[in-house]
């Protein structure tokens, strides 16, 4: 099964219909829901996206997003080894850095992000929703 960690970014854009980038993102999490692809996000993800959704949506909007997100998606830690890591990483961006360590940990070869250009010194395969999606699409198509 095709294994890819979401971004945050991509996060946001599904949980908050945050249009044109949405529909990409929602087909995105629809495969994982689905069981076509196992979807991955960091614990990192978690709070950042609740200080974000908050702050839009409100409390209440943002524990029954992350409560759904949590039901299709495997959650993966970010541990003090990563934390070193980013911090010495190239990987300019720290959250960025995070996110690449905590994918990697994980076993996961893609990274899928609306931010390719912070991912640059990534050893991993970094796609766009659009990208990404063209690739599952032929895959799926094959099986």
């Amino acid at each position: 099964m095709e294994q890819v960690f979401i971004d945050t970014d991509v996060i946001i854009d599904f949980l908050i219909d945050r249009k044109p980038f949405s529909e990409k993102a929602a087909e995105i999490f629809s495969y994982s829901e689905l069981g076509k692809i196992k979807g991955y996000v960091s614990s990192l993800s978690f709070s950042n996206v609740f200080y974000i959704v908050r702050k839009l949506e409100g409390r209440k909007k943002a524990i029954g997003s992350l409560e759904q997100l949590e039901k299709i998606i495997t959650i993966l830690p970010v541990d003090g080894r990563m934390v070193r890591q980013a911090l010495i990483s190239e990987i300019q961006d720290f959250e960025d850095a995070l996110q690449n360590y905590c994918a990697l940990s994980g076993g996961v070869k893609a990274i899928v992000t609306r931010n390719i250009k912070d991912y640059s010194k990534s050893s991993l395969a970094i796609h766009t929703p659009e990208s990404y999606l063209k690739i599952i699409r032929r895959k799926l198509k094959k099986e």
